[in-house]
């Protein structure tokens, strides 16, 4: 199982690995080749252990409180460029039909690694944001009850911060197809299902057949 779970994981690795050698490094100039080697064993079982430790940890399983009425269903969608989908759409739509209903669309705010390192999110909430509203303009004229908010850059944090205040029946992911998701080459839908105790629905949208345009 790979410990990184996401692609900030990936990049705090990468520094960590940078600061191990460099540590090493300057113990071996400045002190002696017995110190460097010392610096070397020191960091590596630390770096061990911390691995032992993360492959074992298991992400825990979450349940969704229920709020309010029984015979109203809440349904999550996560979706970043395929939020205006019209398959997405008519999914969300078809389950809506016949029953009370609450849909809840997040758009995470996804950016490039080094803005996120940089803290600069702007651009990209304004983007999806752009995106989101146009999304639930649709969903509305369809009749179905949608609000929507900008989620964590991360899909999979996006979706427990949401579940903690909306207590969703089951959640909607939608992506792009197979060889051109970002998020299904990182596991985000397996790893949805192995995280939350929630039924979900992995809704595919290929936007270049439907002739719309993803950001």
């Amino acid at each position: 199982m790979n410990p990184l779970r996401s692609e900030a994981e990936a990049y705090r690795f990468l520094l960590l690995t940078v600061g191990y050698f460099a540590a090493i490094v300057i113990a071996t100039l400045a002190l002696g080749r017995w110190f460097g080697f010392g610096a070397f064993l020191l960091l590596t079982v630390a770096g061990l252990v911390y691995l032992v430790r993360v492959r074992r940890a298991e992400p825990p399983r979450r349940v969704a409180a229920r709020q309010g009425s029984e015979h109203l269903r809440r349904i999550l969608v996560v979706a970043n460029e395929t939020v205006g989908g019209e398959r997405l759409r008519e999914e969300i739509r078809r389950r809506s039909t016949g029953q009370e209903e609450q849909v809840l669309v997040v758009c995470p705010a996804l950016n490039s690694p080094l803005k996120h390192w940089a803290s600069d999110e702007d651009g990209a909430r304004v983007h999806a944001q752009q995106r989101l509203d146009a999304s639930l303009e649709r969903l509305r004229q369809l009749g179905v009850d949608a609000e929507g908010r900008i989620g964590d850059a991360e899909p999979l944090q996006a979706m427990e911060d949401a579940l903690r205040q909306f207590g969703a029946d089951e959640i909607i992911i939608s992506t792009h197809p197979e060889g051109r998701s970002h998020w299904l080459e990182k596991g985000i839908v397996d790893g949805a299902r192995e995280r939350f105790s929630v039924p979900i629905t992995h809704v595919v949208v290929d936007l270049e057949t439907e002739g719309e345009k993803g950001r």
